[in-house]
């Protein structure tokens, strides 16, 4: 990686940084339910702090239906519905719709975020109730040394993903360094990601500790892995991961599918799949990458057999009666779920020689406890290579079901980022990466 990082910056006492992070944290009623992006934040916070630097802290949180410019409206289809009424009617509706925009808009405030910044940053962080506004104006103003002031939700305005050039240059005017360590939004060219630096508003941009990690991790396993090299994908479709697949083959020595995306290749080899997930438009793609890995001398290992079922579960953690399937002969009225037994042991013995194994994708519906046995064992196979072999899960689903089932500290590296690390995964320059300052 040959990123400027903040250990490059020297003296930075009473200059005024810029951090672009990720706090797009799950949360129900208001409360924070997994705090893992905020913790993965802390370092670079802390020490940009301990060196003096007031800082302001930026981020999104999901998608806002309503965007803030700066007051709440309606988009395009609820006013055509509200338009659509009798006329005596609207003025109420409009009223209610816009109460109801604001609500939903409350739920996605980084204002809990903040609260629990200040626990864990001994009160010195605070809260600007707007982004570009007065009260961030006069909040990132009066900020002294070591010292943070956290900006509301990003994507409150459309400048953020649009990149509008005075929303750019009025979040530039709040630093003369940037520092990005958002790896999870590093593959958007948006005004926070990117933006201020490529229209050259902030010279001074590096990443921060967590970014560092993870093109330390990743990209040097991706380009200089030790061998064996083998690559896990799972997921729903072959359209999401089609360059990761073509790419992954150059560089690893076995690539094993798995996931709702294994059974367009199993259709591709001529077997029989029942009414399991098949995206047809990519038969053709997978016959090609089979064919590219015989070339290659490359191994794709599809499972060999299948735990399947007579209907996709609903809801989807109900319980299901199911049924192990030969993998190239689902009975016509059956869905392939999850990999089946043997696929898993074999799947373990595989591993055993393993000296880097990067994993994208879930087995199979692992919302679902009988459903999630598949999920389970690559997460377990890789954990008892602690202290053997490289082992990465590339964010997403992977990373959520290692989390919730334990494996976490057994891995080497958890990306934080899902599409983010596709996008590594497929070769793609990040432009989140791309932006900043490399080392001299």
């Amino acid at each position: 990686m040959n990123k400027m990082t903040v250990r490059d910056l020297g003296d930075i006492k009473g200059k005024r940084v810029l951090v672009r992070c990720d706090f797009n944290v799950p949360m129900k009623d208001g409360v924070i339910t997994d705090e893992n992006r905020i913790q993965g934040a802390l370092p670079t916070i802390q020490y940009l702090m301990e060196k003096g630097a007031k800082i302001t802290l930026c981020s999104h949180m999901g998608k806002p239906h309503n965007v803030l410019d700066p007051v709440v409206k309606l988009n395009k289809k609820e006013q055509a519905k509200i338009d659509a009424l009798p006329e005596g009617e609207r003025e109420a509706a409009k009223k209610a719709a816009l109460e109801k925009a604001a609500g939903d808009l409350k739920k996605l405030s980084l204002k809990p975020v903040a609260d629990r910044l200040n626990e864990l940053l001994g009160g010195k962080v605070t809260f600007a109730h707007d982004v570009i506004g007065p009260d961030a104006k006069a909040k990132v103003a009066a900020c002294k040394d070591g010292e943070c002031v956290l900006l509301e939700n990003l994507r409150f305005h459309e400048g953020e993903t649009k990149k509008e050039e005075n929303f750019c240059k009025a979040l530039a005017s709040y630093c003369e360094i940037y520092v990005n360590d958002a790896f999870g939004t590093a593959h958007r060219s948006h005004a926070s990601t990117a933006a201020i630096v490529e229209m050259g508003l902030v010279k001074t941009a590096v990443c921060g500790f967590l970014i560092e990690k993870e093109l330390t991790v990743m990209a040097d396993a991706l380009e200089h892995p030790q061998h064996p090299f083998i690559a896990i994908l799972g997921g729903a479709k072959v359209a999401d991961k089609l360059n990761v697949i073509s790419n992954l083959l150059e560089k690893c020595d076995t690539l094993f599918i798995g996931g709702g995306m294994a059974y367009t290749f199993i259709k591709a080899k001529g077997g029989k799949v029942g009414t399991s997930l098949v995206d047809d438009e990519k038969l053709s793609y997978c016959k090609d990458m089979l064919a590219k890995a015989e070339k290659l001398g490359k191994h794709i290992i599809l499972p060999n057999d299948t735990v399947a079922a007579y209907a996709f579960p609903d809801p989807i953690d109900a319980p299901i009666e199911t049924k192990v399937v030969d993998t190239m002969n689902i009975p016509d009225d059956m869905m392939g779920l999850d990999i089946g037994p043997a696929t898993r042991q074999m799947f373990a013995n595989m591993l055993d020689n393993a000296k880097t194994v990067i994993w994208n994708g879930p087995m199979g519906v692992f919302e679902n406890p009988t459903l999630a046995k598949g999920t389970i064992a690559v997460a377990q196979a890789l954990a008892d290579l602690q202290g053997k072999a490289t082992t990465i899960i590339g964010g997403g689903d992977s990373a959520a079901a290692a989390q919730q089932l334990g494996f976490a500290d057994k891995m080497t590296h958890i990306s934080t980022g899902g599409g983010a690390s596709l996008e590594l995964f497929e070769g793609k320059v990040l432009p989140g990466i791309a932006c900043l300052n490399d080392k001299k």
